[in-house]
């Protein structure tokens, strides 16, 4: 039912939702690391959406209708709209620690997960579902890099985008 570029454009946007609540959520916290650490996932999320876009080129179109196919775009947006999951209703003024901070951000990728594994479900095309699990894959990465940064107390910020994925 969903093409692979219309899973590009929901993947880029959940990026940037996710970045837009980062970003946005500087304003409300004044603790330097907690503030570092937010800018670094914002940064992270816009590295991970700007990845996303260069894989278009590489996507083959899997549908000869293009009505059916902005169809699926048009359900995915609405669908997803603004929507950052777990980070949407969070009052970030009320987190005081980094490891706060690094669960909530660790829920966002799993949702992401979450709501992916529940599109697989809608898609055919076996190409495309190799390619979903793919983006699965890199957002179970995040969400295993952020646990590791967890455990280890949330010293010193890894670089969690790599290209070449």
């Amino acid at each position: 039912m969903f093409s692979m570029e219309e899973i590009i454009d929901l993947a880029i946007q959940i990026e940037k939702n996710g970045e837009r609540i980062y970003r946005k959520a500087l304003g409300e916290i004044s603790d330097s690391s907690l503030v570092s650490l937010l800018q670094w996932l914002a940064d992270e999320e816009a590295e991970h959406a700007k990845w996303f876009s260069e894989m278009r080129p590489t996507i083959k179109e899997t549908t000869d209708d293009p009505r059916l196919a902005e169809r699926g775009k048009s359900l995915l947006r609405g669908v997803l709209g603004g929507q950052a999951f777990s980070l949407q209703d969070v009052n970030f003024s009320k987190i005081h620690q980094v490891q706060g901070l690094l669960k909530l951000a660790i829920e966002f990728e799993k949702d992401t997960v979450l709501f992916y594994e529940m599109i697989r479900s809608f898609i055919e095309d076996q190409e495309t579902r190799d390619q979903l699990d793919a983006i699965i894959k890199e957002e179970n990465r995040h969400a295993e890099v952020l646990k590791e940064f967890l455990h280890k107390g949330g010293n010193a910020l890894p670089r969690l985008f790599r290209r070449n994925m």
